[in-house]
């Protein structure tokens, strides 16, 4: 596409041609050829001999799409602000923001924030259009208040049964229908007593958690409590694990490779820390990687990507930002060959309880360089009427920053 072609990407809402001003109006009529789904385009009058329906799926299609019309003046609709979980951040992916004009309308956020009084930056937003609902897992918490872009009519039933299950039974739900548009509607309850049949494809769903006080508490924070997790007992243990994500520092968009999985705890808790935090398993045995992707789901994080064996399953997966080696550490070249996919700039982490495994991380430590420490938890438990210190098992940890 030329340099100097502009997309114009027009955010239209639920009131349709109608809520559209008259200069935004100009831009989509003058149009040679205008994008959008088929709800979207009916609302227009523009011939339809200049309209576009978006093949589906869509983004395979959609530079092909454009560029088909390359020298004409193109407009896309979009649903409400076009770069709010929009079209509009797609073809920016595509074509670069420069490519772009950008005339957005009030985001579905926006208008729900507007009718019920909150404050828009204090709402958490959790997209359910293309996930599982599991994912608005790590966002709940007591007091805070979430807002959820449904998929369709069916996902406030699945919220109201999430959240009931989840310990967040009394939590307040608000179904906000046709934001916007002359059809707008609310419907109102708790998520335990929710009973509302299904009602409009088009909705977003408002949350103000209230938890049950007696729930295992599961925030964001690394170090879950062991018994979120179900496996075979290979689990690096809550205090471990604190230490461990501590010393990995996950940023917002970074992606963890995690070496013998087990129960995919490190893995877990590295995407809980942010929505945009990815993570790749590595586990030889199979009944552990079903577990790990059960507890996954279950800890709202059903996009970990659960692998087989290491190293032989890192081929054409790039390079992450930091590595975890849980399991594996003698096996012959795993160290290196973890070190070498990792690009300057990137952490690795190995954890060691034999005296075999933390020779070696002695090893790499004189070759590499990092930090060396080593630990060990002590926790009370009964003895008779009273409580003594029963030790675990003490772990070395290396820590390096490739340079």
């Amino acid at each position: 596409m030329a340099n100097d072609r502009l997309i114009d990407v027009v955010g239209i809402g639920a009131d349709g041609w109608e809520g559209l001003s008259e200069s935004v109006r100009a831009v989509v009529s003058e149009a040679d050829v205008v994008f959008g789904s088929t709800r979207q385009l009916a609302s227009i009058p523009v011939p339809r001999e200049r309209q576009r329906t978006w093949p589906s799926p869509l983004l395979p299609a959609l530079r092909s799409s454009i560029d088909e019309f390359e020298g004409s003046r193109i407009c896309v609709l979009a649903s409400g602000d076009p770069m709010f979980y929009g079209i509009g951040v797609s073809l920016v992916r595509e074509f670069g923001a420069s490519q772009l004009r950008v005339i957005p309308a009030p985001s579905s956020l926006s208008l729900a924030c507007a009718r019920l009084g909150w404050a828009v930056h204090g709402v958490t937003t959790v997209n359910l259009v293309n996930a599982a609902v599991s994912v608005l897992l790590p966002a709940l918490s007591d007091g805070v208040k979430v807002l959820a872009l449904s998929r369709d009519h069916e996902t406030p039933v699945a919220v109201a049964t999430l959240l009931r299950d989840s310990g967040f039974g009394a939590s307040h739900m608000r179904v906000l229908e046709q934001l916007g548009g002359p059809t707008e509607h609310i419907v109102a309850g708790t998520a335990a007593e929710w009973t509302a049949p299904a009602g409009d494809r088009l909705n977003v769903i408002a949350i103000e958690c209230i938890a049950d006080p007696s729930r295992t508490r599961l925030t964001r924070m690394p170090g879950l409590p062991d018994s979120a997790y179900d496996g075979d007992g290979q689990l690096t243990k809550n205090e471990v694990r604190s230490l461990t994500l501590s010393a990995l520092a996950p940023s917002p968009g970074e992606s963890l490779w995690d070496v013998g999985g087990g129960s995919g705890s490190i893995a877990i808790e590295w995407m809980r820390t942010d929505p945009t935090c990815r993570a790749t398993i590595f586990e030889s045995v199979p009944r552990r990687r079903a577990h790990i992707t059960a507890n996954a789901s279950a800890l709202g994080v059903p996009g970990l990507d659960v692998r087989g064996a290491a190293p032989g399953a890192f081929e054409n997966l790039g390079s992450p930002n930091a590595v975890f080696i849980g399991g594996g550490v003698t096996q012959v070249g795993m160290v290196d060959t973890c070190w070498s996919h990792l690009p300057d700039g990137g952490r690795l982490v190995a954890n060691a309880v034999t005296a075999e495994s933390e020779a070696l991380l002695l090893h790499y430590f004189s070759r590499y360089g990092g930090s060396l420490r080593k630990f060990q938890i002590y926790r009370g438990e009964p003895l008779g009427a009273f409580t003594s210190w029963r030790p675990q098992l003490p772990i070395a940890q290396w820590v390096c920053t490739k340079s």
